[in-house]
């Protein structure tokens, strides 16, 4: 079984994570919407998409909403923090801990654009500036 996220709910597969960003993206979504959006990416089926968002939802991921036979979806957890939980869970898991590890594996394999460089170096610079705060 996955570890639990720091707000204790249960770790997101691959597949549940692609259909939380569909999920963030709108303020409501239904089965068929999320199934739109990935089946132009692969192949899935509906009724694996249906699965997936009901275990979502009885996980704490998810809440939903009947209105007659359709059911809408929404996210019940914010982006933001559960990228933060995912980001330190693959530092720890994959680069043991380490950031400057995953930096130089992403400069490495993928690269960066000039524009990126620069609100990297930004977003460094704020977090050092927090730093010296506290």
């Amino acid at each position: 079984m996955a570890k639990p996220d720091s707000d204790g709910l249960p770790a997101l597969s691959e597949a549940q994570l692609e259909i939380m960003h569909i999920a963030w993206d709108s303020p409501e979504v239904t089965v068929t919407d999320v199934w739109s959006v990935l089946s132009k990416r692969r192949s899935v089926a509906r009724n694996t998409v249906l699965t997936l968002m009901d275990r979502l939802e009885k996980k704490g991921w998810l809440t939903r909403r009947a209105d007659g036979q359709t059911h809408y979806y929404a996210a019940a957890v914010p982006r933001k923090s559960t990228l933060g939980t995912v980001v330190h869970r693959l530092v720890d898991a994959a680069f043991a801990g380490s950031a400057e590890a995953l930096v130089l594996a992403l400069l490495e394999g993928r690269g960066v654009s000039d524009d990126e460089a620069k609100r990297i170096r930004k977003l460094i610079d704020e977090a050092r500036t927090r730093g010296k705060k506290s």
